[in-house]
């Protein structure tokens, strides 16, 4: 019965997933790539014949603050190429003698804070996937995957060459970037490409095409179309080594431990199987040089999603981590390999071994394989794994995902996806393992995104297999989102059965259905300092699948973005909340089961010029939760002395006044930071973290020396401490060594 009333859900979601005609601008833009017989040498002057003879992409026209009129920096950029690469020329003349706006020198640098310009590319003509390759006026590069038609992955590394040259009223650049590093259809003489410009100094987003406000201006639904002017060079072997050795000394001053030394070797290797499909391999990875989470003070009912940060898991993560909906992932890579103890604290359980298959098979196929083998370890409890009483022996695991998608329509698609957790070695009559055998998920996802890119959705049905036969093991919903210059909305709905167990996926409430509606509308005053401003209303409602109300919240507001980058926005909250297990939001102080609250709210958010050298941003929230008041002020200060120092201040505060004796308490989360870039190739970075609630205070300082292309030297030290005595938790270093290897 229940699947039956929510299929019906389902499926009228599903009905309003019609789009209207999309624009042609293939046809409107066009730009031709001159093949070179010799390799082009990149000093950032283009002063070679065939940047004096190419066609160009000029007449660049504002996206930001205003779209369709003539940008005031305008920019050239010209196409060629050989039998190894793809060469990208330019020239981004100056409107005014400000100093460039670069936060930092740093690879993979923040789009929205640099002066910069990139190139997207979609080798398919799909509309949906590709790369993306950008570079600031001091010669700084970024790379990433594109994915959903224009939403850029910034985590993807791989090898490319550029060079710039500044001038008083200019900056010129070269960019060669190896058929090997991409992904494409040899027998494809068309793709679509995108120009993109950000000018800080003037304020001004500019692009080749025109693209209205409101919509993504690297969507590929304003791509222009590159053709070249003969066949492009056969995908050749393409087999790439990174070995990695590291070493570290550690020492646990809770437990009075004796100093621990290690020292591990591995690799991970990428292997082009064809010009569209690779392997990635990884044995005995190691993740040493990962940034730490920004802590959070918890005061939820429910888990925390905590974003992955392991670079293995990161690439194609659109495969193989976007099925169902945020709180509804059948697969989530932050299960494989950290796990907690019985203290609950987290725990690296070690990787032993990793392989990833993905990528396009023909024009219409996209395929994903994960295959991930965990060691076993003792005192060790899977997260998202309910635990099994008195158990604490966490055998080896292995994790399986596979993907199959096919593009329908014109650019969106439907795909199976399978998830098995599997113990190794498993024995019934042992009662201390603390997983079942296995644990599988199979399901089926529809991604819509219209050719006109103003309607976009997802839609899914899943189901979970154990050991044990249940009911009720399913999830599904749907999400559905209108977007145009003044107009937005989006439409969510998704049910979760009271026995769907997704152990290697992010489920965050199980029995329950939810509904969310958001709409808001802009307005774009003319001559004014706002750029735009509006109202919006957001209604959630949650249900157990009897329909019985758990919770509900309704927020009314009114934002401003300002030219300058600003923005500001107020709102009011009326929330309701009827528990369903006993909830401690402080030590020793318990709200029952099926006690019910209610409170209103007032929030204000706020950020100032992020262009300045110094900028702010700001949130405060004041009124009632659950049977009492919170004041909740958070936000952050940022410096930079650029392009070489930034540093940052974020700060959380939680002040709770709930009736009796234990419901007194105010919490500090404070986060210091500071960033150095030496030069493009020198980091240092020093993160410190004091945690009220957590009773701790962390120190991470991260060292990056990029001694060549995509080989690093890494020294990363932590210390844990108690905040009173400032004495130390535990502490530790370690050094790793990585170097990229084309065989």
């Amino acid at each position: 019965m229940r699947k039956g009333w929510f299929t019906v859900v389902l499926l009228s979601l599903t009905c309003f997933s019609v789009s209207v005609q999309a624009q042609q601008y293939a046809e409107k833009y066009r730009l031709v790539a001159n093949k070179v017989f010799k390799p082009l040498q990149l000093d950032g002057k283009l002063l070679e014949d065939v940047w004096q003879s190419a066609q160009a992409a000029q007449d660049f026209v504002q996206n930001f603050p205003q779209d369709s009129i003539a940008a005031r920096a305008q920019t050239r950029i010209m196409i060629s190429f050989d039998e190894q690469n793809l060469y990208i020329g330019g020239v981004c003349y100056e409107a005014t003698d400000e100093e460039d706006i670069v936060a930092s020198l740093r690879r993979d640098f923040i789009w929205r804070l640099n002066e910069n310009i990139s190139i997207y590319i979609d080798p398919y003509n799909d509309y949906t996937n590709g790369f993306t390759f950008g570079l600031t006026p001091f010669g700084v590069q970024r790379e990433g995957l594109v994915i959903e038609g224009g939403e850029v992955r910034p985590d993807w590394d791989n090898k490319w060459f550029s060079a710039v040259e500044r001038y008083k009223d200019r900056w010129e650049f070269e960019m060669a970037i190896p058929f090997k590093t991409l992904r494409y259809d040899d027998q494809n003489d068309q793709w679509n490409i995108v120009f993109l410009r950000n000018n800080l100094k003037l304020n001004e987003r500019s692009g080749w095409t025109v693209v209205p406000q409101g919509f993504g201006p690297s969507d590929f639904v304003f791509a222009g179309r590159l053709t070249f002017d003969a066949p492009l060079p056969k995908a050749g072997t393409n087999v790439v080594l990174i070995p990695f050795i590291t070493s570290g000394v550690s020492k646990d001053f809770e437990e009075d431990t004796s100093t621990k030394s290690t020292f591990d070797a591995g690799f991970d290797a990428k292997v082009g199987v064809t010009s569209s499909l690779n392997l990635d391999l990884t044995v005995n990875p190691d993740f040493s040089q990962v940034e730490v989470d920004r802590q959070v003070t918890n005061l939820q009912r429910f888990e925390i999603f905590f974003p992955e940060r392991r670079q293995f898991f990161l690439e194609n993560q659109d495969l193989f981590g976007q099925g169902g909906l945020r709180n509804t992932r059948p697969f989530f890579s932050r299960r494989v390999g950290i796990a907690k103890d019985t203290a609950d604290n987290a725990l690296q359980v070690p990787i032993l071994y990793g392989a990833r298959l993905s990528g396009k098979i023909g024009q219409k196929w996209r395929v994903g394989l994960l295959n991930m083998q965990t060691r076993k370890e003792n005192g060790a409890l899977l997260t998202g794994v309910d635990e099994i009483a008195n158990s604490y022996r966490l055998l080896a695991q292995n994790y399986t995902v596979g993907v199959l998608q096919r593009q329908v329509f014109d650019r969106s698609n439907v795909g199976v996806i399978a998830v098995n957790r599997q113990a190794l070695n498993y024995d019934d009559g042992d009662s201390t393992i603390s997983t079942t055998k296995y644990n599988r998920v199979l399901g089926v996802d529809y991604n819509l995104i219209s050719p006109d890119g103003r309607w976009t959705g997802d839609f899914y049905f899943h189901n979970s297999f154990d050991e044990e036969k249940k009911d009720d093991t399913f999830s599904g919903g749907g999400l559905l989102s209108y977007q145009s210059t003044r107009f937005e909305s989006t439409i969510l709905a998704y049910a979760v059965g009271e026995d769907y167990n997704a152990e290697a996926g992010f489920v965050q409430r199980k029995n329950v259905f939810r509904v969310t509606n958001f709409n808001g509308y802009s307005f774009y005053p003319v001559g004014s300092n706002i750029n735009n401003h509006g109202p919006y209303v957001e209604f959630t409602l949650f249900t157990d699948l009897d329909f019985e109300k758990t919770d509900s919240e309704y927020e009314l507001g009114y934002q401003f973005q300002f030219n300058n980058t600003a923005n500001l926005e107020l709102s009011y909250n009326e929330i309701f909340r009827k528990l369903l297990d006993d909830f401690e939001p402080l030590d020793d102080y318990v709200l029952v089961n099926r006690t019910s609250y209610s409170w209103r709210s007032l929030e204000l958010e706020f950020n100032t010029d992020r262009r300045k050298l110094f900028w702010a941003s700001g949130e405060m929230r004041f009124g009632g939760f659950f049977n009492g008041n919170r004041v909740n002020v958070s936000g952050g200060m940022n410096y930079r002395y650029q392009p070489y120092l930034n540093v940052a201040l974020d700060a959380e505060f939680n002040s709770l006044d709930l009736p009796g004796e234990f419901g007194q308490a105010d919490f500090w989360l404070i986060s210091p930071r500071v960033d150095l870039t030496f030069t493009d190739k020198l980091f240092l970075t020093t993160f410190v973290q004091y945690n009220e609630q957590a009773d701790n205070v962390n120190m991470n300082a991260r060292f990056q020396w990029r001694y060549r292309p995509v080989s690093d030297l890494f020294i990363v030290y932590t210390d844990n401490y108690f905040p009173e005595s400032f004495s130390a938790k535990s502490r530790a270093i370690v050094f790793k060594l990585t170097s990229w290897l084309n065989l």
